[in-house]
C-alpha cells in the first residue's frame, strides 16, 4: 500500500478507558470520573466481518464495522462477559469471539477484536497509559493486531519501533506535531502500510492500530486519541476519540450504561 493517508486524532469530551493490571500512573481516574467506575472503548479490526457485540447477554453494539473505534464510556467496575457475533446472528448461538473483561476502578484500556498472526479472530485487552506527558510532548503507541509478520514502524523514515509482532505494542514519547509514519516489514524497507500523517497534540496519548490481513492485501491503520492526562504548560482537557468512530456508537454505549445489573 503506497497511497498517503492522513489520520486526524483530535480529542473530544469524555475519556477513553478500561483496565487490566494497570500501573499506578495509568490507573489514575480522569477529572470528573467516579472512583468506582472504569472507562472502556472497543476497536474492531477483523476485515469483512460486521458484528454485533454483547455484554453479559445485553446488546452493546450492533452492525459494528471493521476499522472503527467506539466513543469511550464510563462503566461500573466489575467483570463483563463480552461476546461477538456476526451481525444479525442469534445471540443464543455460539459467538465468534468471547472473553471475560474486568473493568477496574479508574481503569483505562481498549478491547480489540482482531486477527492473530495466522489469521484467527481474537479479543485482546490493551491498557492505555494516560499518565502526564512532558511539555511539548505527545505519547505514541502502536499496536500490531494484523495477520502479518513482525514489522518496524518508522517516523520520518527513521525506525521508531522495531520487530513489533502481533499482538504486541510499543510506546514512545515524541515531539507534538505532525509525524509522517509508515509500517515496513521488520528489518527491511518494504512498506506494508502507509505512509500516514499523524497529528499528535501536546499532552495526548495517540494509539495507532495496524490491522487487517497481509495475505488478503487489506492492511490498514486506525487511530485513537486519549487525553485524560495533563502536560505542562498547556493542560489537555479530558477526552477520547476514535479516528473512525461509528456515527451512532455513542447511542449504543449510553443504552448499555443505563442497563441495570450489567456487571457481575
Amino acid at each position: 500500500m503506497t497511497s498517503r493517508t492522513t489520520i486526524a486524532v483530535a480529542a473530544s469530551a469524555g475519556t477513553c478507558a478500561l483496565a487490566l493490571g494497570l500501573t499506578a500512573p495509568a490507573a489514575m481516574a480522569a477529572p470528573g470520573q467516579a472512583q468506582d467506575t472504569g472507562l472502556v472503548s472497543v476497536f474492531h479490526g477483523i476485515p469483512g466481518m460486521t458484528v454485533d457485540v454483547y455484554a453479559n447477554g445485553d446488546e452493546l453494539l450492533s452492525d459494528f464495522e471493521p476499522g472503527t473505534v467506539t466513543d469511550p464510556r464510563s462503566l461500573d467496575a466489575g467483570t463483563y462477559d463480552i461476546e461477538v457475533f456476526e451481525a444479525g446472528q442469534d445471540p443464543d448461538g455460539t459467538p465468534a469471539l468471547e472473553k471475560e473483561v474486568k473493568v477496574t476502578e479508574g481503569g483505562n484500556a481498549t478491547v480489540a477484536a482482531h486477527l492473530s498472526t495466522d489469521g484467527e479472530p481474537r479479543l485482546t485487552t490493551f491498557t492505555n497509559d494516560v499518565s502526564k506527558t512532558d511539555a511539548g510532548k505527545a505519547r505514541l503507541t502502536v499496536r500490531h493486531v494484523a495477520a502479518a509478520p513482525a514489522v518496524d514502524v518508522r517516523a520520518g523514515g527513521q525506525p521508531l519501533f522495531t520487530d513489533l509482532a502481533n499482538p504486541d505494542e510499543d510506546t514512545a514519547s515524541v515531539d507534538a506535531g505532525t509525524v509522517n509514519a509508515d509500517v515496513v516489514l521488520a528489518g527491511t524497507d518494504t512498506v506494508a502500510i502507509g505512509p500516514a500523517e499523524l497529528d499528535l497534540k501536546e499532552g495526548t496519548t495517540n494509539v495507532v492500530y495496524a490491522w487487517g490481513s497481509a495475505e488478503d492485501k487489506n492492511l490498514a491503520l486506525a487511530a485513537q486519541t486519549l487525553s485524560g492526562m495533563e502536560s505542562a504548560p498547556n493542560a489537555a482537557h479530558p477526552g477520547g476519540n476514535g479516528a473512525a468512530a461509528t456515527p451512532n456508537s455513542s447511542d449504543h454505549w449510553q443504552a448499555w450504561a443505563a442497563m441495570p445489573g450489567r456487571s457481575r
